[in-house]
Parts: structure tokens; sequence; C-alpha cells
């Protein structure tokens, strides 16, 4: 049992009171040495620096290795790569059957152009030909009546021939005999040549026959050609009189009015083939030497990219802009309208496994020669070298290592700092 705390205390001296106070003054001035040799590079640096700045009114970006793909933006308005108008081939009125915006499909009838002359002499044309091909009939007829005459005519003078032969072979013999005077057989003689005489120029006359028949048969055949052409020229025109589309798509436009006079050549309908859009782009001035047709290209349409490649681009600069056409590597996207606006990327290189950093405005601020890099929270300039400038990024040559700091805000309010 304790009865009280007398055997606890102990007396405590002044000199065991100072000894406590002086550790605990110790134990601070070691503190204080600690923290003095923590803070004091960072202060130093500090007390170095020309400027201080919140780091939070800039913006820090890390150096990184990989593809780097140099490219630029522009801003493209979609067109069709194939939009025919339908023009009117005759005078006539017009009866149209669409309305702008209508989606037709390929070889539908669009209206009507009404031309009562053209078609009356396109059934007097068609009457004609007729009429010519019958005479051509006939006079093949009357050909073959001719040469049939002929033929009879040279028989006969055949036969005839060859009686005057077998009279003068007669006489020829009876002579021998004495009993046929030379009277009679120089007659049987003439007999022959006379025959002879009629059937060659029976013939001759029959060689012509067919020849004047022949070249009147080819003139006949001609005048039916030339009628059977003009026919067709004529019932091409009233064809014509129907106004079809040649693609499947959209009327984009009517140039006329309905049941308006129309004149020959004058514009009807514009159509716009929706299976054939390409971008229309404009690039800037400072990148037209770099973009040729065959680059790449990326259209962003409703948060998706499609790819593309340039057809064409003009060698023609025109408000600080060349224009362009781009043309889908696949089907166009759904959706795409005649003159909507598009975002679009030309790639103009690929830089494979380099140093780069984000782009910023300190690339403008000093030219791309030299930029503040982070160390140990202190900004130092430092110069630098860059390649390839892409929209988000730029390559780093020179200056930097592989995840070292930089500060890739503006940088020209430090003024050099």
């Amino acid at each position: 049992m304790i009865r009280d705390d007398s055997s606890m205390d102990r007396p405590v001296s002044g000199s065991d009171a100072r000894t406590r106070k002086r550790l605990i003054w110790a134990g601070i001035a070691l503190l204080l040495l600690a923290l003095i040799a923590l803070f004091l590079p960072s202060w130093r640096r500090w007390a170095e620096s020309e400027t201080s700045i919140d780091v939070a009114r800039v913006r820090i970006g890390t150096v990184t290795r990989g593809d780097l793909v140099r490219d630029v933006s522009v801003e493209g308005r979609v067109v069709a790569a194939f939009h025919p108008t339908v023009f009117a081939q005759t005078d006539g009125i017009a009866r149209l059957r669409v309305s702008a915006g209508q989606v037709i499909e390929h070889g539908p009838i669009l209206g009507q152009v009404q031309s009562p002359e053209l078609e009356s002499r396109a059934r007097q044309e068609r009457s004609s030909l007729i009429s010519l091909q019958a005479d051509l009939d006939r006079q093949r007829i009357l050909a073959e009546q001719s040469r049939a005459r002929y033929r009879q005519s040279i028989g006969l003078l055949e036969v005839e021939l060859e009686a005057a032969r077998r009279a003068m072979d007669r006489a020829e013999r009876t002579r021998q005999e004495g009993l046929l005077n030379a009277v009679e057989y120089e007659k049987a003689q003439d007999d022959v040549k006379v025959a002879e005489l009629k059937l060659e120029v029976s013939r001759q006359q029959a060689d012509f026959e067919s020849e004047s028949l022949d070249f009147e048969l080819r003139n006949r055949e001609s005048q039916v050609e030339r009628q059977r052409l003009l026919a067709e020229e004529i019932e091409r025109q009233v064809d014509a009189l129907t106004i079809r589309s040649p693609v499947s798509g959209l009327v984009s436009r009517l140039l006329i009015e309905d049941h308006d006079a129309v004149a020959p050549g004058q514009g009807l309908v514009t159509v716009v083939d929706l299976s054939a859009l390409e971008i229309e782009i404009q690039v800037p001035e400072s990148f037209a030497d770099e973009i040729i047709i065959g680059t790449e290209a990326a259209v962003s349409y409703e948060g998706e990219t499609f790819l593309g490649t340039v057809t064409s681009i003009s060698p023609e600069v025109e408000g600080n802009r060349v224009r362009g056409r781009v043309a889908f590597d696949s089907a166009p996207p759904n959706g795409l309208k005649q003159n909507q606006r598009v975002q679009a990327r030309l790639l103009i290189d690929t830089r494979v496994e380099v140093l780069k950093a984000p782009r910023g405005p300190f690339l403008e601020a000093a030219g791309g020669r030299q930029d503040y890099v982070v160390e140990d929270g202190i900004a130092v300039l430092r110069p630098i070298q860059v390649g390839a400038v892409s929209l988000a990024e730029v390559e780093i040559v020179s200056g930097l290592d592989l995840g070292e700091q930089l500060i890739v805000s503006d940088t020209a309010r430090f003024e050099g700092a």
C-alpha cells in the first residue's frame, strides 16, 4: 500500500533545468539548419532569377519521342465531282416534272420540251424514207428484169451462131464434094461472122446495161441511206425533247420556270451526283508549294475522320489562298450536302521516332530559336532548334533532351529574363 508520493519525488537542481533548455535550443537550431540546407538552393535560385511568375499562368510541355505528322489545317467546301446541266436541244415550251432538292435516280424523265414543228418534220422524213425505200425496191426489180432480157437475147444469139457454124460445116463438106458453088459457100461464112458480131455486140450491151443498172441502184441506195440518216437525226432530236437525268443524285437548280419558252443550248436543270462528292479546299499560300497531287488528307465530319487524296491544285493564288480538290478514298460519308463546310487536314510529311514537344506560341515569340526550359522550378532561357511543325506538335532538332520540360505558352512577356 502506497501511503503518499513522497518516495517518488526528487528535488531538481538549477543546473539540470539549464541543461534541458540547452538541449531544446540545440534541437531547434539543428532543425533550422536542416531547413536552411533544404531550401537554400531553391532560395538562391529564386534570388538569382530576374522575374517571378505564377506557374499557373504558363503552359508547360514535356519533350517526348515518337512519330510526328506534319500537316496543315484547311477549310473545305463540299462540291460534286460531277454536276451536269441538261440543255435544250431545240426551241419549244418546257414542261418540268421535278423540283429543286428532289432526289432522283438514273435516267428518269425530268420534263418535256414541246415542239409540234419538230414532231411534224419527223413524220415527214419518215414518210420520205418509206417512199425512197419503195423506189429502191422497184429499181431492183427493173434491173433484174433487164438482166433477164439481155440473158435471153444473148442466149438466142448463141443459138443462131451455133446454127450458122453448122450450116458452114455442111457447106464446107458439100463444096468439097463439088455440089456447092463458091457463092453459097461464102454466104455461109458471112452468116457465121454476122452471128459472132451480133453476139459480141449483145454481150457488150449487156455489160454496159448491167453497169448502168448497178450505178442507178447505188444512187438509189445512197438516197435511201441519206434519208435514213436524216430521219434518225430528226428522231434523235424528237427523243431529246424528253429531258432525262444523266446521273442519279439530287436536283440542284432549276434554270427555267415551268412552261417557259426555251431556245437550243439553253440550260434547263442542274443535277448533282451525290455518289461522287469532293472537297474543295483553300490552302494557305505559304503551304502551296508543298501540297501536290497525291497528298493524303483527313476530312473531319460529325466527329469522324475520312481519308482522301488531293486530286488537283490550282496554279493560281487568290486572296492568299490556293484552291484545290480532295477526293475520298472510299464512299463519301452519308449526309453530306452541296456547299457544306467541313474541316480537313493535309498530311504533308511524317517524321518517325523524333524528339517532339507540344506546339505553342513560343514558336512565334522567339522564332523557334530559343525557349525557356524548366530546371528545378526555374525557367532558364536556352537556345534550341526546331524542325518540322504540325498542328499540335513541333520537332525538336537540338537544345532539348527527352523528358525535359519547356514553356510552350507565349514567352514574349518575359522579355528575355
